[in-house]
């Protein structure tokens, strides 16, 4: 992992409380969870800011690695780390654009994209691949039990960490499937339906308007022609960011549902 984060620039994306400015006003249906009975908190892996949730206790415990939306490692992306930590996982939401920028920082949705834009998947991948050593480095970790989820930005980042066999299972909450490729996003969940080496449970909105039913049709097409043994749920009266409470297109029966539907898909896959 390249460690050229400057000192500038990691107090900038330090993990400071409170939710991205662009999020900004949050509804009054946000979820926050009770840390106690958790070790909760901001952590560095090399250079890169992240935040940890686990339980108290020796462990080991099974790791989930978080990967955050276009909003970086916020409130939200928090809670859910504690979320994960109360039924029994360590997890690690690394921030994957601190070297480009403070997303949180930033109210306009043009400038997070540019920031967004910098980040080439490679990185990415290698900065998840750290996380996940990091982890198993405390010692609180059953190495053997490693899952990946992923929320909007971050679900699609869930189907390409799946592909690299870089965990035992995944949750891909409305992650895109299909995007023009480029210099630093070469590759698309699509691309690699039929390569998965681990199962992916993909959580998807009927009524979302950036990611089409079709390509969610496409996708299961892809998945089925692979021995990965993923699967895709759709939430037909759902928007996008269905699970994202802090917003108006949240979904209290769709998220609920979609939560303990992953819950039990990580059981299922050992994790």
């Amino acid at each position: 992992m390249s460690t050229d984060l400057s000192r500038r620039a990691f107090v900038a994306s330090s993990l400071a409380a409170g939710f991205a400015l662009a999020v900004r006003p949050v509804s009054a249906e946000t979820i926050t969870t009770d840390p106690s009975g958790l070790v909760a908190g901001d952590v560095t892996i090399g250079a890169m800011p992240a935040y940890r949730a686990m339980p108290e206790g020796k462990g080991p415990f099974p790791l989930v690695l978080v990967v955050h939306e276009i909003f970086g490692v916020h409130e939200h992306i928090k809670d859910v780390c504690r979320r994960l930590a109360k039924a029994g996982y360590m997890a690690v939401a690394p921030d994957l654009f601190a070297r480009h920028g403070d997303v949180s920082k930033l109210a306009g949705f043009k400038e997070i994209l540019e920031v967004v834009s910098k980040v080439p998947d490679r990185e990415v991948m290698s900065d998840l691949d750290a996380a996940k050593a990091w982890a198993k480095k405390t010692g609180k970790v059953d190495g053997d039990r490693v899952a990946i989820t992923g929320f909007c930005w971050g679900g699609r980042v869930v189907w390409l960490y799946a592909a690299r066999g870089g965990a035992k299972a995944g949750a891909a909450w409305y992650g895109r499937l299909s995007h023009a490729v480029n210099a630093n996003q070469t590759t698309t969940p699509l691309d690699v339906g039929a390569k998965l080496k681990v199962p992916v449970l993909g959580l998807y909105g009927g009524r979302d308007t950036g990611i089409p039913v079709t390509h969610v049709e496409l996708m299961r097409r892809e998945i089925a022609k692979g021995t990965s043994g993923s699967e895709i749920e759709v939430y037909p009266e759902a928007e996008h960011a269905f699970y994202a409470d802090y917003r108006p297109t949240y979904s209290k029966a769709a998220a609920d549902d979609a939560w303990l539907k992953m819950l039990a898909w990580l059981k299922k896959s050992g994790v």
